[in-house]
């Protein structure tokens, strides 16, 4: 969502937040040069697939799109509906996380969304017939439902490439071809695990539209989670920084500097969460109070969201705090952690206008222990 404010009476420029840029200057040609050692870095750090994996990926994709398209279709005949519906029967995929954020790795698991429609339950249809369907193909290994969980999931590989599948019951007869799960309406008259099922595909694709730069935002992305993974605070179970909350918090600092370029965004980011007053929370736009009564995160109204550390808001309707197991201990680890890396990319910086080093920044950050 594009804000203005006003300076000085004068309205300033159209931006991206809650807030005005911290700064909007551009890159020097150092700045240039030093991103293309960050890129060259990642590269070697082996955390892009080769193309064969790439296309690999699509085609398993859209293997499962088709397998999902002739499961709803024998659901519907199963159940006796007229042949004109059972034509028109229909679910679709969708993908979230970190491949469609386009930050993936090798072998990196794809979590995908399965869409159907209202006649399609979640226990005997999809946990069921689909789970059938998927145990009888060659190409299906290591099946795995797993349904006594908050989000319930099927996993398994495909061809060898490891997928995470969840399923939304639409209120809908016919699911679209060209469906629009961006709308707040997709979420009307739907149960509450098909609502958090939905959740991940509506923040991964806000968060999209969010930052001003998309390339940007992926290479810095990237070093970011390579970083944190380095440096043993990354796992959203374990209380630190899980996939979501990384990507909000390199997404408000890509709004922060819209016009810096990935070596100085990485540098922005340590010294910007260094100085940040937590519990105030990280937010990419204003809280959507929406109209279906979905509870959103407001520790005005309630109490448990009072009692977050580290709140990093999601910025999709029903908007909910992605960071709430942070514990005061694993906060303290990681402001630890953000210091650290800003006292680096200080000295980084001192040497480079000094003695003009050319010293691979990311390198120094993951690696120096």
């Amino acid at each position: 969502m594009a804000a203005s404010g006003q300076v000085n009476g004068n309205v300033s420029p159209q931006y991206l937040g809650v807030t005005q840029p911290i700064s909007t200057a551009g890159p020097t040609e150092a700045d240039h040069a030093r991103t293309l050692k960050l890129e060259k870095f990642l590269v070697s750090a082996g955390l892009y697939e080769s193309q064969d994996e790439a296309v690999l990926r699509e085609e398993v994709l859209g293997r499962l799109d088709q397998t999902i398209k002739l499961w709803v279709k024998q659901i519907s005949q199963n159940k006796g509906f007229s042949d004109q519906l059972i034509q028109e029967a229909n679910a679709k995929i969708f993908t979230f996380g970190s491949y469609r954020l386009g930050v993936h790795g090798p072998s990196t698991d794809i979590d995908t969304l399965c869409v159907g429609p209202r006649h399609a339950s979640r226990e005997e249809d999809f946990f069921a017939e689909l789970y059938t369907m998927l145990a009888d193909m060659e190409e299906v290994t290591e099946l795995h439902p797993v349904t006594d969980v908050h989000v319930p999931v099927m996993k398994f590989k495909f061809n060898g490439i490891s997928i995470d599948l969840l399923y939304a019951r639409l209120s809908l007869w016919v699911i679209p071809e060209d469906l629009d799960i961006s709308q707040e309406s997709i979420l009307r008259n739907i149960d509450e695990q098909s609502v958090h099922s939905l959740s991940g595909c509506r923040v991964t694709d806000q968060i999209l539209r969010l930052v001003p730069n998309i390339q940007h935002f992926h290479t810095t992305l990237r070093c970011l989670k390579f970083w944190a993974k380095r440096r043993g605070v990354y796992s959203s179970v374990m209380g630190f920084l899980g996939g979501v909350s990384c990507a909000l918090l390199a997404a408000r600092i890509c709004q922060l500097y819209p016009n810096a370029i990935p070596s100085m965004l990485v540098s922005r980011f340590f010294l910007v969460y260094t100085q940040w007053r937590w519990p105030n929370p990280v937010m990419l736009c204003a809280i959507d109070e929406g109209t279906l009564g979905l509870p959103v995160w407001d520790p005005r109204k309630n109490p448990c969201d009072r009692l977050h550390h580290m709140p990093i808001i999601t910025p999709a309707y029903p908007c909910m705090n992605s960071s709430y197991s942070v514990s005061l201990s694993t906060l303290r680890v990681m402001m630890e952690e953000f210091r650290r890396a800003n006292e680096i990319c200080e000295v980084y910086y001192i040497f480079v206008s000094r003695l003009v080093l050319h010293i691979d920044l990311c390198i120094v950050i993951c690696t120096w222990y």
